[in-house]
């Protein structure tokens, strides 16, 4: 049956109007509404701006338990490990760890435009460390989880390798809802297990770091296992190997490991306090905003339009708490002195 005719400015069209609105919001990417509301008056923010203005629930520390220190001559690398992608790896390059498996180990592999990549350089098995308590030597191949429970903020962008992109926990990520199906990208910064042909071949001992142009092909091919909060300016520069896929030739040539430590083993004066911007709030997709239309004066044209991996991920140390300053007691009132009582002296008239 047709429905009624109602003028434009009735309350019924008006109604009718209201649950489109909501139905295409609803539509939208969380990223893309928010984005639109956060902009004050109107006006955008730059980065900086938005960053300045963001409050303290705009940022979340991170598990030391899932944080690692790659410790390098040239300094501290932190690392973030995905337990909700790959459960299996990251349990298991816990315990490596903890036992000091990397100690004394190298980068051994430095790719231009590609990866670095570290472990235990000996080729024969016999020679190779034993990798310690608690550890498996077998883990399943684990490049994809099934997308239930799992939060997932999406870009409002198109993505050339997975039909949606966005964030989860802060990792950057790829959704398949038909295939029921999520995946860590392959973006600046990834770090992920190295294999052999045999899809479960990695159990968390060869690690690589992506450090050139994101090479998202290896998405779903591979298990991801974090990423890189900070210092990768150490990575990036290591000198690149010459030999196939940039090993290193000559043993003199790698980088050294001090240690691999869990920052929960590490301790407490000796952690790094560092916060990272979350990606589940307006004001991150209001700089997801800000970054896909750059309205910097130097910028004349709009892309309209920003990649996964081209989204920054800022952290920061946490700002200094406020010195609260205890009161002053006040001064207690003084007691009026009492006349001591003295012994009358006795005698004979």
């Amino acid at each position: 049956m047709p429905k009624p005719a109602v003028s434009k400015s009735s309350p019924s069209a008006r109604r009718w109007r209201n649950v489109l609105l909501c139905a295409l919001l609803a539509a939208l990417p969380l990223s893309q509404v928010a984005a639109e509301d956060a902009v004050p008056g109107g006006k955008p923010r730059s980065m900086q701006e938005i960053l300045d203005a963001s409050q303290p629930s705009d940022w979340r520390t991170p598990d030391n338990k899932n944080l690692l220190y790659l410790e390098l001559e040239s300094g501290r690398v932190l690392i973030e490990l995905a337990p909700s992608f790959a459960p299996a790896h990251v349990t298991n390059i816990r315990a490596l760890a903890k036992n000091g498996y990397w100690n004394g180990m190298s980068i051994n592999r430095s790719q231009d435009n590609f990866v670095v990549q570290w472990g235990d350089p000996a080729e024969d098995e016999k020679d190779r460390k034993p990798l310690g308590r608690g550890t498996k030597a077998k883990l399943p191949a684990e490049f994809a989880r099934k997308t239930k429970g799992l939060p997932f903020d999406r870009l409002p962008d198109v993505d050339g390798w997975a039909p949606e992109v966005g964030f989860s926990g802060g990792f950057p990520a790829g959704r398949d809802p038909a295939a029921d199906a999520a995946w860590m990208a392959h973006c600046y910064g990834t770090v992920g297990a190295g294999r052999d042909v045999a899809a479960d071949s990695s159990n968390g001992t060869e690690l690589y770091v992506v450090i050139g142009q994101s090479p998202r092909q290896l998405d779903r091919n591979i298990t991801v296992v974090g990423r890189v909060l900070q210092g990768m300016e150490l990575l990036s520069v290591l000198p690149r190997g010459t030999g196939p896929l940039g090993f290193y030739e000559q043993p003199s040539q790698r980088t050294p490991i001090k240690a691999i430590r869990l920052a929960s083993e590490v301790p407490k004066k000796e952690r790094v306090d560092i916060e990272v911007l979350r990606t589940d709030t307006p004001l991150f997709a209001e700089l997801v905003e800000a970054r896909r239309n750059r309205r910097d004066e130097w910028y004349k044209h709009m892309a309209g339009h920003i990649d996964l991996c081209n989204v920054p991920l800022p952290t920061r140390a946490p700002p200094p708490k406020p010195v609260v300053e205890k009161a002053k007691p006040k001064p207690r009132a003084k007691k009026p002195k009492q006349a001591r009582a003295t012994p009358q002296q006795g005698g004979k008239a």
